[in-house]
């Protein structure tokens, strides 16, 4: 069955939907959200309607509209951790929108969503890294100058330990937390290499099925074109021999029964 007006002009929004997707938006931009609130207001029509789509299509309109609205609630958030996790639970499509894609967008799309989180998770981490080693560097110059200012006022053993073990403590401490830190940023930094290098295999088995296949449909079509040929020759000799026959036969039925005077 043919699409209607109203389908066409749903996938026309939703591969425009996905190639702004794949874009780098700035935060004011507003194109996306309405054109994703729209769509969904046209595939609530569609399947209000009598001479709706098969179900499975439906299915896989409406799994590419909630993986829109999922990539839209996650961008609001406010850190790059919640971002990456929730790009983690987002769906993409199974199928492409249109038929020049060999890829669905939308699994394309979450393939650089994922990228752009993980790169700013990294951003953060060394950025937290750096902030602490000012602090530590600070404290050192801090200590450094408590030292000089004891010395300075001839304070006494005890308290000079004092100060010493309580700077040394936080040292300690700060050193945990930077190793702690890196350890994070390690694991993180894993993890979105196993979830991207997983995500390439996917990717790269789908295209060699997807040639395959086409590869496939192509030997059928070359058979069936074949195939087509040879039963329209033998339908073409079949008449042949059929002209034939009634024209021997009118000849010998004009010899047999002569014209009446």
């Amino acid at each position: 069955m043919a699409p209607t007006r109203l389908e066409l002009n749903l996938m026309r929004l939703l591969s425009r939907c996905e190639a702004l997707a794949a874009e780098r938006r700035d935060p004011e931009e507003w194109r996306l959200e309405k054109y994703v609130a729209a769509l969904d207001d046209m595939l609530r029509e569609l399947k209000k309607q009598a001479s709706k789509p098969a179900p499975e299509l439906l299915n896989e309109y409406s799994r590419k509209v909630d993986f829109l609205k999922g990539l839209l609630e996650a961008e609001k958030l406010s850190s790059s951790t919640e971002k990456a996790l929730a790009n983690q639970f987002l769906a993409p499509g199974r199928t492409p929108t249109t038929a020049k894609e060999r890829t669905p967008a939308t699994k394309t799309v979450h393939l650089q969503t994922k990228a752009r989180c993980t790169g700013q998770m990294r951003s953060e981490l060394l950025g937290t890294v750096c902030a602490v080693l000012l602090v530590l560097y600070r404290l050192s110059w801090l200590c450094s100058a408590a030292l000089g200012f004891a010395a300075d006022e001839k304070q006494s053993a005890v308290e000079l330990d004092a100060v010493l073990q309580h700077h040394q403590d936080m040292q300690e401490k700060l050193a945990e937390e930077m190793l702690s830190l890196a350890r994070s940023l390690k694991n993180n930094t894993l993890a979105a290499q196993n979830v991207i290098k997983q995500d390439n295999q996917t990717l790269s088995h789908s295209l060699r099925m997807a040639d395959q296949n086409f590869e496939k449909l192509k030997d059928e079509s070359d058979r069936l074109e074949q195939h087509a040929k040879k039963s329209v020759n033998w339908l073409l000799w079949i008449m042949l021999i059929v002209v034939c026959f009634i024209f021997i036969s009118m000849i010998l039925f004009i010899r047999i029964f002569p014209k009446l005077k």
